[in-house]
C-alpha cells in the first residue's frame, strides 16, 4: 500500500508549474481557442473588421514612400522602392505587434490568470500568433503585386521568407515572454517596450539600403547591426520579394545566409532566456494581478 502511494504521488507536479511551452504545445487546442477569441475580441463592434488589418500598414507605407521616396527621391535611386519599402514594413510591422500584443498579454488576461490555471506561456504565445494572422493578409497583398512586376522567387528565396518569418516569431515570443512577466509587477515595462518598438524601425534597413549604414559605421559595428535579427529579418523578405523583382541587384549584406542563421540562434537565445525569466517569475503572476 506505501508502496503504491509513493509511487502515485511521484505522478503529481506542483500546483502552478508546468513544462514551459512544451504545454503549450501539448494544449494545441486552447492555444487555438485563444487566438480566435482574441481575433474576435479585436474586431468586436468594428465597421470594418478585418480590414483594418490592411488600414494601418497601407497608411503607414504611403506616408513613408511621399517622404522618403517622393520627396527625397529614393524611389530614383533604388529600384521598385515601392516593394522594397512594404516588404520591410510588412516584417517590422509583424515584429511591432507580436511584441506588444505578448508583453500586455498577461495584463490583459489578469481575470482569466486569478481564476484557474493554465500554462502561462500561452497567452504571450497566442498574442504573437494573433500578430501572425494579421501579417499574412499584408503578405498576400505584397506577393500579388510582386507578381504584377514580374517576381521569379527561386526555392531559396522562398526558404528565406520563410526563416525571415520563423526568426521575427522566435524573437518576439521571447522578448514578450520577458518583458511579459516583468510587466505583471513593473507596467514601466510595457512603455519600455514602445520606446524599443519607436527606434526599431530605424534601426533595420526598412527605409533605407544596408549599403548606406556600411559605408558610415566602422567594419566592426556592421557587423553587429548584421547579427540584429530584425536585420536579418528583413532584408530576407527584400531578398525573397523585391530582389526578384529587380534586373539583378545586388544587395550589400553579401553573407546573408551566415547572418541570417546566426540572427535565428539569437532569437532562439533569446526565446530559451525569455522563458527561463517568465518561470521564474511565473509564481507571482496570480498574486501581482
Amino acid at each position: 500500500m506505501s508502496e503504491t502511494t509513493a509511487t502515485d504521488t511521484r505522478e503529481f507536479t506542483r500546483p502552478g508549474r508546468g513544462a514551459g511551452l512544451i504545454d503549450v504545445f501539448r494544449r494545441r487546442y486552447l492555444l487555438s481557442l485563444l487566438v480566435r477569441k482574441e481575433v474576435r475580441v479585436r474586431y468586436r463592434g468594428s465597421a470594418l473588421g478585418w480590414l483594418w488589418s490592411y488600414v494601418k500598414p497601407v497608411t503607414q507605407f504611403l506616408v513613408f514612400f511621399l517622404a522618403l521616396g517622393v520627396f527625397l527621391r529614393l524611389n530614383g535611386s533604388i529600384e521598385n522602392y515601392a516593394i522594397y519599402l512594404f516588404s520591410g514594413l510588412i516584417t517590422i510591422n509583424l515584429f511591432s505587434e507580436a511584441f506588444s500584443n505578448a508583453t500586455r498579454s498577461l495584463v490583459d488576461n489578469a481575470s482569466l490568470i486569478r481564476k484557474i490555471y493554465l500554462p502561462r506561456e500561452l497567452f504571450p504565445v497566442s498574442s504573437t500568433l494573433v500578430a501572425f494572422v494579421n501579417f499574412l493578409p499584408q503578405a498576400i497583398v505584397l506577393m500579388v503585386v510582386c507578381l504584377f512586376v514580374g517576381w521569379h522567387p527561386s526555392a531559396g528565396d522562398v526558404l528565406g521568407i520563410l526563416l525571415g518569418m520563423a526568426i521575427i516569431v522566435a524573437f518576439a515570443i521571447g522578448l514578450g515572454m520577458l518583458f511579459g512577466s516583468v510587466n505583471v509587477s513593473f507596467r514601466d515595462a510595457q512603455n519600455f517596450v514602445e520606446l524599443i518598438i519607436l527606434v526599431a524601425t530605424w534601426l533595420s534597413p526598412v527605409l533605407y539600403q544596408v549599403s548606406m549604414v556600411r559605408d558610415i559605421l566602422p567594419p566592426w559595428a556592421f557587423v553587429i547591426y548584421q547579427l540584429n535579427p530584425l536585420t536579418a529579418a528583413v532584408e530576407l523578405f527584400h531578398n525573397g520579394f523585391w530582389e526578384p523583382t529587380t534586373d539583378g541587384a545586388v544587395q550589400a549584406t553579401a553573407n546573408l545566409p551566415w547572418f541570417a542563421l546566426a540572427a535565428f540562434a539569437i532569437s532562439i537565445v533569446t526565446l530559451i532566456f525569455g522563458q527561463l525569466v517568465f518561470r521564474k517569475l511565473e509564481g507571482r503572476f496570480a498574486q501581482d494581478l
